[in-house]
């Protein structure tokens, strides 16, 4: 392997890009027409235009993809994070191109994909799920309401095909029912192509709980300790912390010994998070979903265990011996805190804003304090992709000395021209509850009128 392509954009890009630089391989970026002048383009030694603005015309075209990876001689792909990260259709197309793909098996991606078999192969792997239903096609209703019944209220619906949040609905009441599976379907077969949903249980005082694994084949799997992800809205990341705060040690054993038994049961290659959704009354954990590709949070693993997982990645798909890299060799130290900053209006439901990022101050970055972005000031921020403009993690020895220089380094920055998050995160780190630990998913809703406004 001497050249890596990364399909993607913006602040993975230039992250994927940064550690494949420090293992002496050549990069090449792929941009849409509206990315000729971003970031990630001016990092890589070389860049190549795969089509218009709209992603399912670039970014999301794997033929084109394909095609610029051939022009340009790269024998790897590195997907990031969103776009084709989990597309096993994608991941096989490259295999099958001769090229190295930088992620798990297809059929591992395909597997972990739907969310309703990832929950019979966790139950067989021994993982703790929680009820659920089987799935329902698109205009399938019939047995509907039994279903609710069985599962009991609250419960979610979910997309099959669903991830990171997306296609996940509430349904408190049973007249609600039918509404919500017949919009999460159309939703779902617009967003994924894949309408089925399913229903599971809902845990109204749940915190989200994420264990981070690596495969190595062969049923070798290691894990690099727990992340919290439960400030939340709409079932969205917002802040993600490790390790997680309050958490009984016995619990965060558990919970990790239940990762590795899933990804080992499928001799699990490359690095994956297998995420938990965790009953802040009783403690107990149940399986939610497993991620096979990078985290948008990984940087406070990378922080508090000292260990750069993509580089990981690219090592593992190259070939290098990894045998060292065993259990006992992998520490948690200090504590990590990581804020997404968007491009987006808190007053207005979050709605996304774009324009021109007319002023950007951020916090100087040091070894205690990390800046990951894929725009500077000047950017246009476009409609056409996710709108986060920067991600901030701060680790320090304990969790509020991180929390306090998170707080410092939110009141440092500055952006103008467009409306943006960073008030909000700011009023999350300072707020009393979250300094405290009393961390749930529900945080934003129960504290909306003192963090927004």
């Amino acid at each position: 392997m001497r050249k890596l392509l990364v399909a993607n954009r913006g602040e993975i890009a230039c992250r994927v890009l940064r550690s494949a630089k420090t293992l002496g391989l050549g990069t090449v970026a792929v941009y849409s027409e509206a990315d000729v002048q971003s970031l990630h383009v001016k990092r890589a030694d070389e860049a190549i235009l795969i089509g218009p603005a709209k992603a399912k015309e670039s970014y999301l075209d794997f033929e084109r993809i394909l095609g610029a990876a051939r022009e340009a001689g790269a024998e790897a792909i590195h997907p990031g994070y969103g776009f084709l990260s989990e597309n096993a259709g994608f991941a096989q197309r490259v295999l099958d191109s001769g090229l190295t793909w930088i992620g798990p098996t297809p059929a591992q991606i395909r597997d972990m994909g739907d969310k309703e078999r990832a929950r019979g192969i966790a139950e067989s792997a021994g993982v703790p799920v929680l009820t659920g239903s089987q799935r329902f096609l698109v205009g399938e209703i019939d047995c509907i309401f039994e279903a609710g019944e069985s599962v009991g209220y609250p419960l979610l619906v979910k997309a099959s095909a669903g991830g990171g949040g997306i296609g996940m609905r509430l349904v408190e009441q049973p007249d609600q029912l039918e509404a919500v599976v017949k919009s999460t379907q159309a939703m779902a077969e617009r967003s994924f192509g894949d309408g089925t949903i399913f229903l599971e249980r809902y845990i109204p005082k749940a915190r989200h709980i994420e264990i981070q694994v690596f495969g190595f084949g062969g049923g070798r799997v290691v894990h690099f300790y727990e992340r919290e992800c439960s400030i939340q809205r709409r079932f969205q990341k917002v802040i993600e912390e490790a390790p997680a705060s309050n958490l009984p040690e016995n619990v965060r054993e558990k919970m990790a010994a239940a990762a590795v038994s899933l990804a080992e049961s499928q001799s699990y290659e490359g690095a994956g998070t297998v995420e938990f959704i965790l009953d802040a009354e009783t403690s107990d954990f149940f399986f939610l979903e497993m991620n096979t590709r990078i985290q948008v949070e990984h940087p406070v693993t990378e922080m508090t265990t000292d260990v750069d997982l993509v580089a990981l990645q690219i090592k593992f798909a190259r070939g290098d011996d990894l045998s060292a890299f065993t259990q006992a060799s992998i520490n948690q130290v200090g504590h990590a805190i990581e804020c997404r900053l968007y491009a987006e209006n808190p007053t207005k439901m979050f709605l996304p804003s774009p324009g021109t990022l007319e002023t950007l101050i951020l916090p100087q970055s040091t070894d205690r304090v990390r800046v990951e972005t894929g725009v500077i000031e000047g950017d246009v921020i476009t409609p056409y992709y996710d709108p986060m403009l920067v991600k901030l993690i701060c680790s320090s020895e304990t969790r509020r000395e991180s929390l306090s220089m998170m707080a410092d380094s939110l009141a440092e920055t500055k952006i103008e021209g467009i409306a943006h998050n960073v008030s909000f995160l700011e009023k999350i780190v300072r707020h009393r509850d979250f300094q405290n630990g009393d961390t749930f998913t529900g945080f934003i809703d129960e504290h909306r009128a003192s963090l927004i406004g």
